[in-house]
């Protein structure tokens, strides 16, 4: 059982756990071992089935990350993310400013393979993916961005903001890569019976960008 404490339980009844993931951890062990979410189910459940990943959040992202308890509950809710009837608002604080207040990307993704590793690339032939974005406010050169994902493509938020022209800060993929990414999952919400609600306050890392951009003065 992993030693190091559990990270903060946003939500919790018999069917689910919302864990506050830490930036910086895969929720999966690599190829190689080492740490990930995973390694904190014995704590959160002592039935010899289970506990399930609901979906997935890069490693490098924070925030609201659902964890199902009950097998039925599990295929419940990867029922809700598959329909797109999953509300999920995430954080960002991205280079530049878009050219509007409030918009629509949609960019269909595919992954690509080469030999420096693997990234999300737009392409038409790709999987659909479609990402809504409002501005909640500008500080020197930077702007928090919150996005609301229609679809759960690997890295959409990522490179749907670099489609913006925005980048997010600290992406070492679809931008400069310096310091961590300020990408925080915000909130999730399933429409289940009891529905299941969270919400996850901005990370350390990202909380001076935001205050330069006006959190905490607007909130949501």
């Amino acid at each position: 059982m992993d030693a190091r404490p559990l990270p903060a339980i946003l939500y919790q009844d018999q069917r689910f756990v919302v864990l506050d993931k830490p930036a910086g951890l895969p929720v999966h062990p690599g190829p190689r071992g080492g740490p990930s979410v995973e390694d904190w189910f014995p704590q959160l459940s002592r039935r010899k089935d289970g506990p399930w990943l609901a979906h997935r959040l890069d490693a490098d992202t924070a925030g609201c990350l659902v964890v199902a308890l009950r097998k039925a509950a599990l295929i419940e809710a990867q029922a809700a993310f598959a329909a797109g009837r999953a509300g999920k608002t995430y954080w960002a604080v991205v280079q530049g400013a878009p050219s509007m207040a409030s918009g629509r990307v949609e960019a269909p993704l595919r992954r690509q393979d080469g030999k420096a590793g693997w990234r999300m690339v737009t392409d038409p032939a790709g999987q659909r993916a479609v990402t809504d974005w409002q501005v909640m406010g500008h500080g020197a050169g930077i702007t928090w961005l919150a996005l609301h994902p229609h679809t759960g493509r690997t890295h959409q938020i990522r490179i749907h903001c670099a489609a913006l022209g925005c980048p997010i800060l600290g992406d070492p993929i679809y931008g400069e890569g310096k310091g961590p990414l300020h990408l925080l999952a915000r909130a999730i919400t399933l429409p289940m019976d009891p529905p299941v609600a969270a919400k996850a306050e901005p990370p350390e890392a990202m909380r001076a960008a935001l205050t330069r951009c006006g959190w905490p003065v607007r909130t949501d």
